[in-house]
């Protein structure tokens, strides 16, 4: 394409879910209240995780950085995403599209990266339990912790560098509710097989192999699981996983069908409502599947309740 369709542009415009005013109001509203609980839910994990001393351990460890993900991750997007339902001009400038696409893309490689840990770790529970304690220290903990944020971050910078050195068409529409890479690198005014083909490659290294990963930890756990003799102890084993189990079918199972696909690519709709799925939906249901799901949080809860509510009785009185 010539170079006179090219331009500097300094803002782009999201065209984002509906241009009908009553149902981006509708919109507004639910989107707004799921963000409040996916917010809350979270910081409400963090805070039980740091009072509750009996959740001291490497797996409630991890779950802090995945509450910190899912947070951050909806965060970078849905408040944007709200201001925007409101407003007529859904104009986003180049740089704030270009951050949003950074830490979109750190956050989502992040949670990816920290279930394939999480798996790792509920692995070394339930194959080597007696070494548990040995092998999942502190400071391996802070160091796979970290790994997962750095490789995430690194990953990024990659792709958000590559798509937004791309010149641009006099185009500033992105058929999307933010700025996603595929939706950007659209915008292009040249041949962008050699970008597509470096989402790819990075979308397989840091989505497959975690999920390999984390494949191969359950396969080794269900094993594990099924020599184990007695029901009550098979069931035992099984809870420790389950929480993690159901949180990494939703997030793998969503990102492979997105990314990982013959050359017939998901429709635009397709592409708006898996991004919701991400940026809302996924977010504000870890922690409500890790405290329905799970035995210890949900006496860490009844705990703390507890206290509370002893603690209004005596002030009452």
């Amino acid at each position: 394409m010539g170079t006179s369709n090219e331009t500097w542009v300094s803002e782009f415009i999201l065209l984002g879910l509906s241009s009908d005013w009553d149902t981006q109001v509708s919109l507004f509203v639910l989107f707004l209240v799921m963000y409040l609980l996916t917010v809350l839910g979270n910081v409400l994990i963090v805070l039980l995780i740091r009072l509750d001393s009996r959740l001291h351990t490497p797996m409630y460890f991890f779950l802090t950085n995945l509450s910190l993900v899912d947070v951050s991750y909806a965060t970078s997007i849905v408040p944007q995403l709200l201001v925007h339902f409101l407003v007529e001009h859904k104009a986003i400038p180049f740089l704030s599209c270009a951050a949003q696409l950074f830490f979109s893309l750190a956050l989502g490689g992040s949670e990816f990266l920290l279930l394939a840990v999480m798996a790792y770790d509920r692995y070394v529970a339930v194959c080597d339990p007696l070494r548990y304690s040995a092998i999942m220290h502190g400071g391996l903990c802070t160091k796979l912790a970290v790994s997962a944020w750095v490789s995430g971050s690194i990953n990024s910078i990659v792709q958000t560098t590559i798509t937004f050195q791309l010149p641009m068409c006099t185009n500033r529409q992105i058929d999307h509710i933010s700025c996603e890479t595929l939706a950007v690198v659209r915008l292009a005014c040249v041949d962008t097989s050699s970008n597509e083909v470096a989402i790819m490659v990075s979308s397989i290294v840091l989505l497959m192999t975690p999920f390999f990963l984390v494949l191969l930890s359950y396969i080794r756990i269900i094993s594990t699981i099924l020599k184990i003799q007695s029901t009550e102890g098979r069931q035992k084993a099984f809870h420790t996983c389950a929480s993690h189990l159901t949180v990494v079918a939703l997030c793998y199972g969503m990102a492979i069908f997105t990314y990982i696909q013959p050359r017939s690519s998901p429709s635009v709709l397709q592409e708006k409502l898996i991004s919701l799925f991400y940026a809302i939906l996924t977010p504000m249901l870890n922690p409500m599947i890790y405290s329905l799901r799970n035995k210890e949080v949900k006496g860490a809860w009844q705990k703390l309740l507890g206290q509370f509510s002893g603690l209004t009785s005596k002030l009452a009185t």
